[in-house]
Formats: C-alpha cells, structure tokens, sequence
C-alpha cells in the first residue's frame, strides 16, 4: 500500500467546510486534510456497508433549497 499523501482539489458546500472546521478544533487534528483522511479511513475500513452509504440517494442541499 502507497502511503504517501497527495495533493488534491475537490468542491464541497460551504457548511460541509465549517463542519471539517469544528472536527478539528473538536478533535484537536492538525488540519482538515487529516479529518478527511480520518473520515476516508473509516469509510474504507467499512466496505461491507459501502452499499448504505453510496445507494442511497442523499441530497440534504436539495432539501434547504
């Protein structure tokens, strides 16, 4: 397994960001990288519910339009 950490670009909704914000300062993490990290391995360490996750259609930014 390649552990070296790469740099990469995606969008996220706004509130999503101030969520990571409060996960760090709750948490004490370095910075917001290392809380999604920490979220990816956990998903990663539940494959056998990636069906749960990812079938599910979820759209909560649809909702508060």
């Amino acid at each position: 397994m390649d552990y070296n950490k790469k740099n990469v670009s995606f969008e996220i909704y706004t509130d999503t960001d101030e969520m990571l914000s409060n996960i760090v300062l709750k948490y004490n993490l370095k910075d917001k990288s290392k809380a999604i990290r920490c979220l990816l391995d956990f998903v990663s360490e539940e494959e056998n519910n990636w069906d749960n996750f990812f079938k599910k259609k979820r759209c909560y930014h649809c909702k508060k339009k």
